[in-house]
């Protein structure tokens, strides 16, 4: 029968869980990128990021393939990039509803405090 939807949703987003693999992610919504420069921006050891790249790949997420003596990597196609967006927009929209929650307490301290 397969493995049912939400557990292939739970098991998609385990992948993601690792600050690394969506660094990764975010530069790669730019486009493809070389190891050498995801090293060069990500600042972790070589094979740190070797193995991030790794279960990335194993995950579907991610392809690579050689330029020249290079190893790219690409984002598997533009549905990768559409999630992280969404996450971006989704925690923007939390951070600033705490902001003004955060405000709204301060506000109605100095209010009972002028009392």
């Amino acid at each position: 029968m397969g493995v049912p939807m939400y557990e292939s949703k739970a098991e998609f987003f385990r992948t993601l869980g690792h600050p690394v693999r969506i660094r990764v992610l975010e530069l790669l919504g730019e486009g493809p990128k070389a190891v050498r420069d995801l090293l060069a921006d990500v600042e972790i050891e070589a094979s740190s990021l070797s193995q991030q790249l790794a279960v990335l790949r194993r995950a579907g997420i991610v392809v690579s393939y050689r330029d020249g003596a290079a190893v790219m990597y690409a984002l598997s196609g533009p549905d990768v990039a559409e999630v992280m967006a969404a996450a971006r927009r989704f925690l923007t929209a939390m951070i600033a509803g705490q902001a003004e929650l955060l405000d709204e307490l301060r506000v109605a301290e100095s209010a009972a405090a002028a009392q």
